[in-house]
């Protein structure tokens, strides 16, 4: 079982119960803008994509996707490491709008970073994210990534002004 702590929060697996948590974290304004492919409209779609993710646990495919919770836990969002088509991985986060603007992002990122890039066996792991998404350049830049392009760029498919960081893990 993957589990992390640190001093606000746990970062462990998915269970089904989280559905209703993830389909609510999902819907504010920034992920219809920035992670329009991570919004559930129904618990039904949140409760099927929480029993794929569940199915990757145990390996180093990927995508490993893991639930960050409050101490007391509440189910505030989620990090990630995706697997990209060039054989690298991509780190991901989202914190729901009602949790955000408290550090939670930073905190889980960097604590989730070497021990989910020791587990895949990786030293570098890519960031990218939309130029316009501030947000989440600073918790990129305070996790250490460092920027590597700014430009148009393939983002969900689309062609759009991205920003792609690397982190090292040494």
């Amino acid at each position: 079982m993957f589990l992390l702590e640190t001093e606000r929060l746990t970062i462990t697996e998915f269970t089904p119960d989280m559905a209703q948590a993830v389909h609510e974290n999902s819907l504010d304004e920034d992920t219809r803008r920035f992670v329009p492919d991570e919004v559930f409209e129904t618990v039904e779609d949140a409760a099927e994509t929480i029993d794929f993710l569940m199915s990757q646990y145990g390996g180093c495919n990927g995508p490993l996707v893991y639930p960050v919770l409050l101490k007391d836990g509440t189910d505030i969002g989620y990090v990630q490491a995706v697997p990209l088509d060039d054989d690298t991985w991509e780190a991901g986060f989202h914190i729901g709008a009602r949790y955000t603007k408290r550090g939670y992002a930073t905190e889980a990122l960097k604590a989730f970073l070497p021990v989910i890039m020791k587990l895949i066996g990786i030293a570098k792991i890519a960031g990218v994210c939309l130029a316009e998404n501030i947000a989440s350049k600073k918790v990129m830049e305070k996790c250490g990534f460092v920027p590597e392009y700014q430009g148009i760029g393939d983002y969900q498919g689309e062609q759009r002004e991205i920003c792609r960081y690397c982190f090292e893990y040494k």
